[in-house]
């Protein structure tokens, strides 16, 4: 199970840490992603961090300002979002896969768990 937390309202420019934590003993090997959906939009990919923890992809609108990472130890993976802006606004998820090719990180569908979302609200 995946368990996230985080979300809230914050203005834009603002800074939000999201956090997802995992029950289970294999957190390890998995690869760990973040998705979002705003309203009336479809599920978009963020960013992905690899069971390793030494590679990360991230949608380009994010590059620069949000940060992937996680620690195995506390089966915790965490997405640090800075310079917030208006269309950040989204449920976010955090995602589990194991045992996939790296070109598909980017899609949902190869993803095994999901937790139940956090609300991320930016106000301009």
């Amino acid at each position: 199970q995946l368990q996230a937390s985080g979300g809230g309202l914050v203005q834009a420019g603002d800074s939000l840490r999201l956090s997802c934590a995992a029950s289970g003993r294999t957190f390890s090997s998995y690869d760990m992603a973040w998705f979002r959906q705003a309203p009336g939009k479809e599920r978009d990919f963020v960013v992905a961090i690899r069971s390793s923890g030494d590679t990360t992809y991230y949608q380009d609108s994010v590059k620069g300002r949000f940060t992937i990472s996680r620690d195995n130890a506390k089966k915790t993976v965490y997405l640090q979002m800075n310079s917030l802006k208006s269309e950040d606004t989204a449920v976010y998820y955090c995602a589990a896969r194991i045992g996939k090719i790296l070109s598909t990180v980017r899609y949902a569908y190869t993803y095994n768990y999901w937790g139940q979302g956090t609300l991320v609200t930016v106000s301009s």
